[in-house]
């Protein structure tokens, strides 16, 4: 796929002028837990949605429900044997073993849960559902979204739909042809690279701490020639990130002139959160979006990993604040910090928030000098164009 002669840099009428950007978000995510020994046995989507609600920075216009998606819908890209295999999960609650063993459910931290089917259905149909609320244009925030390992027949790191390989149909049955994906999780979105692999019209791209499960997404891995990959080393801080923001994600942007981006932000990359090895804040993943959301005229901005409720929490509802362009106060209102003090966080690896993560969202900047590798990394891949 070869870029546009002219990239464009900005899109200002990339929204719709009575239209706002618009949260996507269900009430099935209240009370839904995967265990109480998994890491996400905690609430998130939930907490956002009541945090963005205290704030006052939603309304009846701005919020709107996701719906289940169908076995038909999710067939657009999983093997109807295997939705069939979720769905009889959670009806039964169980499988037979060598159900169990072929398609990943119960096994490596896919547990049967009693939402098992519903849950990631409604994910994958509110990507779908927002991948048509913006063909005409606009920004659409579903952060329960973002579910990247799932394979087309098996359950994977704890996703079994695949919702932005969902949405992004969407988006190439509509007529488009260039989408970009750009994924900041900690761990390789290799679900959606290996769906595109082949897919000229799609360019992904991820950002993730090297040596993390599931292991792949090395410097070298394009896929078919569309994907492009940044192992970070650990540590990454909030500089550094910014500096791989300008240094790389906003030039390949430029060049790729996506039609829509479809953003992954996943913030297990925050300095607290259990299962990664980063230091960032929260401020450098709020920076990546409010850059990226300018770049297409129809943005999708996911949620993706993230184990630390408190730092979800306030995370995402900032993210819902910078699509918004609404100014982030110093403190939060007193609603909103009691969600954030009500919260029960168990897991062996958790630790209680300080007191400035329960009154405010913002973190301080977390910087610091650029390091060597990571400059070498970035130049090394800025070598492959497109």
């Amino acid at each position: 796929m070869m870029p546009s002669d002219e990239p464009v840099l900005n899109y200002p009428d990339r929204r719709r002028h009575d239209i706002r950007p618009r949260m996507i978000a269900a009430e099935i995510y209240r009370g839904s837990s995967y265990g109480p020994k998994h890491p996400l046995s905690i609430p998130r989507v939930s907490l956002v949605v009541d945090m963005v609600h205290a704030m006052g920075w939603v309304d009846g216009e701005n919020y709107l429900t996701g719906p289940v998606a169908t076995p038909a819908q999710l067939a657009r890209f999983h093997d109807p044997d295997y939705i069939a295999a979720v769905a009889q999960a959670e009806r039964d609650q169980m499988l037979p073993e060598d159900m169990m063993v072929r398609y990943g459910l119960g096994k490596n931290g896919n547990p049967i849960y009693p939402e098992i089917f519903r849950r990631p259905a409604t994910a994958a149909g509110s990507s779908i559902m927002a991948a048509r609320l913006i063909a005409d244009g606009g920004i659409i925030h579903h952060p329960a979204g973002g579910t990247h390992h799932g394979l087309r027949d098996r359950a994977s790191g704890f996703c079994y739909f695949n919702d932005p390989v969902l949405g992004i149909l969407e988006l190439l049955d509509s007529g488009l042809d260039r989408v970009l994906y750009l994924d900041i999780d900690a761990h390789h979105g290799d679900g959606v690279q290996i769906a595109f692999a082949d897919d000229d019209r799609v360019l992904t791209v991820s950002m993730h701490e090297e040596g993390l499960w599931p292991r792949t997404g090395t410097i070298d891995d394009v896929a078919g020639g569309m994907a492009r990959n940044l192992p970070m080393p650990s540590g990454m801080h909030d500089d550094e990130m910014r500096y791989v923001l300008h240094e790389y994600f906003m030039p390949l942007a430029q060049k790729f002139s996506p039609q829509a981006i479809v953003l992954q932000c996943g913030c297990d990359i925050l300095a607290e959160d259990p299962l990664s090895r980063q230091m960032l804040g929260n401020q450098a993943i709020w920076d990546v979006v409010g850059a990226m959301i300018k770049m297409a005229p129809r943005c999708l901005v996911l949620g993706g990993g993230g184990y630390n409720p408190y730092g979800v929490a306030r995370c995402w509802s900032g993210v819902w604040a910078v699509v918004n362009e609404i100014e982030i106060p110093p403190v939060l209102t007193i609603t909103a910090e009691n969600i954030l003090r009500a919260v029960k966080w168990t897991h062996s690896r958790g630790k209680q928030p300080d007191e400035k993560m329960l009154t405010s969202i913002k973190d301080p900047w977390r910087g610091g000098d650029i390091r060597d590798e990571v400059r070498t990394r970035v130049q090394r891949l800025k070598g492959y164009g497109l």
